[in-house]
């Protein structure tokens, strides 16, 4: 299994990630989790890279590679349908990015590309910043030459309905706060994880690094990462069912329907 989701790859990320425990991964091999640490960014060009060999390894042992996640933009990525641009960090234009609201700088980008406005998680400044960084260096999201994705790929979705997706949400969230989703945090940050860096991190470690630093009280926080994962949630629906290529499977998933679907995929 390859991992395709941008924060598993951090260390000691566990809980708000979701990451399969290492019971779980005790009989399947798992790629791509807990490569880097969490003080250090690992972009989508490292995954593109890091997921190529652990490809060529599956591949050349005979084994059947499974992609699970995650973060499309890293899927795009590795497909060949979205670029990783060569741009370097820029420090300066990032002082002032910096200082503008999330809404300003999806405004921002919306009006630089629209298009790519569309393709990544506009609440989460680090890679809308670095949209913005790469049009300033650039004028524009360089398009992709080619797909040179040398793989047949079967894109498996699951179609759980809107309200059960809602409470299942809330009921995760209880869950993971239960089992010390807040601690977690709290000993990233105590490791030297910036309060700046864990907002930078999606929602679970945004609305909880509020919290411990007094601005949100509990309630707030649960409520907040309850409907902002919601929404956040609606919006991934909408973009995937664009992707014509994903055989989608209403909930609960008959398992030997699936299995069958991929028997058939390998056969051919």
């Amino acid at each position: 299994v390859i991992s395709a989701d941008s924060r598993q790859v951090y260390r000691g990320m566990d809980l708000g990630t979701g990451k399969v425990t290492r019971l779980e991964m005790k009989d399947v091999t798992h790629h791509l989790i807990d490569v880097a640490d969490p003080a250090t960014i690992y972009t989508g060009a490292d995954f593109k890279r890091d997921a190529e060999v652990a490809l060529e390894d599956i591949i050349t042992r005979g084994k059947l590679p499974i992609i699970a996640g995650g973060t499309f933009f890293y899927l795009e990525l590795l497909r060949g349908t979205m670029s990783t641009a060569p741009v370097p960090p820029n420090p300066e234009l990032r002082v002032l990015l910096e200082t503008k609201s999330t809404a300003e700088l999806q405004r921002q980008l919306v009006v630089a590309d629209i298009t790519h406005s569309a393709k990544i998680d506009i609440n989460n400044r680090r890679r809308l910043m670095r949209a913005i960084e790469i049009i300033h260096t650039l004028g524009m999201i360089p398009p992709v030459e080619s797909n040179t994705f040398p793989y047949d790929w079967l894109t498996i979705g699951i179609d759980i309905p809107i309200d059960i997706l809602a409470t299942r949400i809330h009921k995760r969230i209880l869950q993971r706060i239960d089992q010390g989703m807040i601690e977690e945090v709290e000993k990233l940050h105590k490791e030297g994880v910036t309060w700046e860096r864990l907002d930078s991190f999606g929602l679970e470690y945004r609305y909880i690094a509020r919290y411990l630093q007094g601005t949100i009280t509990r309630e707030i926080m649960i409520e907040e990462l309850s409907v902002k994962t919601r929404q956040f949630a609606k919006r991934q629906r909408t973009w995937l069912k664009r992707d014509k290529s994903i055989i989608w499977f209403p909930f609960p998933v008959d398992t030997n329907d699936t299995i069958s679907l991929i028997e058939d995929f390998l056969k051919q």
